[in-house]
């Protein structure tokens, strides 16, 4: 059995797209277009017919994509957007730098997402939009979620960032709010060679929108007249071509991450440790393995000496970091204490049996359990 497992290794999926990206890295030195382009047009169009929806934008990273759809919305100064307290940061980051105030909503204890209850709790008159996280590539009750914003007459944006692949009763994380938000990090599941973003939608107007705001607000039809206060936040054809050669893995890729996330299940059976749920409805896309542990700090430092790296997503929820303080409207309770037991543990596509089977047994080990890891 090998010894050691790392938390992500994304040496296999290189080697599987190293041709065709040397081919393309080719190609694109040959031309000199290097940001933008036919390179960005293509992944775009195929992004938008991966996810389902008609329009696609890439941009910057996924940051750019959360803030860049807010402004193209209009929401900003003046305007809450409901942010699930239990996320990476830049779900609220993105809030704020578009002028916006995040109110921050609790989360279910089983799957550690947004509920329709906990985001209308989080309702005020001055809520212009809900963000939906579907963290660690879960997605949670989009229907029930859409019909309390529509109620409330809110946006629904989807922060799809870890959800690659995902899908809810059959359809894709980003295709069923007014706007999908993806980052392409490396580490993801879908990942670039440095980092890269995308907006996925159906509205062309909002798309028309985000595209002039990520080059400087420029007008469609001249370079060098602006319509809107834009940023910068363009997609390159490098990463362009990283993408395009890597989505047609995608799906091969998220099946085994279920297959593996389904070993860990499997082998925590009715112990005190558990993967968080994945509802009825859920095709999970498992970009991080989050299991729920009893005396969680103990259990990392076994894991640890066994060489098996994990980490913690999330120690603190957002409304207890410093920067946003004061925007908490008081305790959330579910956020806070999960902070303390969640438990991230290797999760990456090409991972051995061997590999899978010792996280499997130094997990049992650590909880006193006696479930095997089934292959």
């Amino acid at each position: 059995m090998s010894q050691g497992v790392p938390f992500t290794d994304l040496t296999a999926m290189t080697r599987e797209i190293r041709p065709a990206v040397d081919r393309a890295w080719s190609d694109l030195l040959d031309s000199s277009r290097f940001v933008g382009g036919r390179a960005v047009e293509e992944f775009e169009h195929a992004w938008a017919s991966y996810c389902g929806v008609a329009e696609a934008i890439g941009v910057a990273n996924g940051t750019d994509a959360l803030q860049l759809t807010l402004m193209a919305l209009g929401i900003g100064a003046g305007d809450e957007v409901i942010v699930p307290a239990n996320t990476f940061i830049a779900s609220a980051e993105a809030v704020v730098l578009a002028g916006a105030v995040p109110r921050f909503a609790d989360v279910s204890p089983d799957t550690l997402l947004l509920t329709p209850a906990d985001l209308e709790a989080a309702i005020t008159a001055r809520t212009a939009a809900v963000i939906v996280v579907h963290l660690y590539g879960q997605m949670p009750d989009m229907e029930a979620l859409q019909d309390a914003a529509d109620r409330a007459g809110i946006v629904l944006i989807e922060d799809a960032a870890q959800a690659h692949g995902a899908a809810w009763r059959g359809r894709r994380a980003g295709s069923m709010g007014r706007a999908g938000c993806f980052s392409f990090y490396p580490a993801k599941n879908l990942g670039a060679f440095g980092d890269a973003g995308a907006v996925v939608t159906a509205d062309t107007k909002l798309a028309d929108q985000i595209r002039s705001l990520r080059d400087h607000g420029r007008t469609a039809s001249s370079r060098y007249e602006h319509e809107l206060v834009g940023t910068n936040s363009r997609l390159d054809a490098l990463q362009a071509f990283v993408l395009t050669a890597k989505l047609s893995r995608l799906d091969a890729w998220t099946e085994a991450r279920r297959s593996i996330a389904a070993r860990y299940r499997a082998a925590f059976g009715d112990g005190p440790a558990r993967l968080v749920v994945e509802q009825p409805g859920s095709l999970g896309a498992y970009h991080l393995a989050v299991a729920m542990v009893p005396d969680r700090d103990r259990v990392q430092q076994q894991l640890t000496a066994a060489g098996i790296e994990t980490h913690i997503h999330y120690p603190v929820p957002c409304h207890r970091q410093d920067p946003y303080r004061h925007f908490a409207t008081g305790p959330l309770p579910v956020a806070e204490r999960t902070a303390g037991e969640v438990l991230s543990l290797p999760m990456f596509p090409h991972m051995s049996d061997d590999q899978v089977a010792l996280v499997c047994e130094t997990m049992r080990d650590a909880l006193g359990t006696r479930e095997p890891c089934l292959g």
